[in-house]
């Protein structure tokens, strides 16, 4: 017998053909088609998914389209530019308010529908504004809301997102493509140890850059997102440069502290205890000097210790150190 408990923890569940049929035909009612239109607009849909491989979602847009002039608008923009179909729904736009009114199994099925073909094109910043208030729930494909919204999420390095979405996804993976959930999985566990200010990121940042560019975009955006790069590595190599900085210190003090007696030092202590010792606990300051900068590692050691750094790692991040001290050069 199946455990009930794992059931009453989905949040979400697959529709099969004959519910998808009735969730239209009543959406369609409900936005005021004629009855026999949305009888057989809904028997025409179900048709279509026993009888072909059609995905349910092209197959859903299509028959709404035929009865609703603002569904059957985005659409055909689609087919032609994604981005001003995006560019349509948006808030400003004259289409946006028809397609807000259409009942909500509508309304959420479209969205994911563009949202999707945007991020199969790496358009994720202009999916993000279609797909983010998806509904999962009340859309006819609520694997696909969660996933595409996901894979967007995750792709823009937005991790609590991502997993939020992509975790709701598993909670039914029985009910989930295999492609999605096993997709899901591999995304889950690479964004999961995602830390700010890390190499990682940094190296995910670039990448998005790279894409950006590829897209033809040059804007202020992608310069954004570069300024980001060279502040996060200013970020990192400062914190580096500080802990080579305090290794050489201790180390400095450490060669300091103990010795041999034949040369005048004393040798330290076999045992824990409490030491004696004839001083007054005055301890002598020590002149550093007037020179600005004196905390600094001399350029010939800041070398050696980024080298030593950067040694282990993959040659992206050695690329990506190098790019930001050829910027540096060249700012300066």
């Amino acid at each position: 017998m199946a455990d009930r408990s794992l059931e009453s923890e989905q949040s979400w569940k697959a529709l099969d053909g004959e519910q998808m049929s009735a969730l239209l035909r009543g959406s369609l009612n409900d936005y005021g088609a004629p009855p026999a239109a949305s009888a057989e607009a809904s028997e025409r849909f179900r048709l279509q998914l026993e009888q072909s491989d059609q995905d349910p979602m092209d197959a859903f847009v299509e028959a709404v389209a035929g009865l609703t002039d603002a569904v059957e608008r985005l659409a055909e923009i689609a087919a032609k530019d994604p981005l001003a179909a995006a560019a349509s729904i948006d808030p400003s736009a004259a289409d946006y308010a028809e397609i807000e009114s259409l009942p909500k199994p509508i309304r959420m099925t479209v969205r994911t529908w563009l949202g999707r073909l945007l991020v199969r094109s790496r358009l994720y910043d202009e999916a993000l504004p279609v797909i983010a208030e998806v509904d999962a729930t009340e859309s006819i494909d609520p694997a696909s809301s969660l996933f595409y919204r996901g894979a967007c999420y995750h792709a823009l390095l937005m991790k609590q997102e991502a997993l939020t979405d992509l975790r709701t996804l598993l909670e039914n993976e029985d009910d989930c493509p295999i492609r999605f959930s096993r997709l899901a999985k591999l995304m889950v566990a690479d964004i999961k140890p995602l830390k700010e200010d890390s190499l990682d990121e940094i190296s995910r940042l670039m990448t998005d850059v790279t894409r950006r560019l590829d897209l033809g975009r040059s804007d202020e955006k992608v310069e954004g997102q570069e300024q980001k790069i060279i502040d996060k590595l200013t970020k990192l190599i400062d914190k580096l440069e500080e802990q080579q900085q305090q290794q050489q210190q201790q180390q400095q003090g450490g060669g300091s502290s103990g010795g041999d007696p034949k040369n005048g030092q004393e040798s330290p202590m076999q045992d824990s205890q409490i030491a004696g010792g004839s001083g007054d606990g005055n301890v002598k300051k020590k002149n550093l000097g007037d020179d600005d900068g004196w905390g600094n590692l001399p350029p010939a050691e800041r070398k050696e210790a980024l080298q030593k750094i950067s040694r282990d790692l993959p040659t992206h991040y050695r690329d990506a150190i190098e790019a930001y001290f050829r910027k540096r050069a060249t700012d300066g």
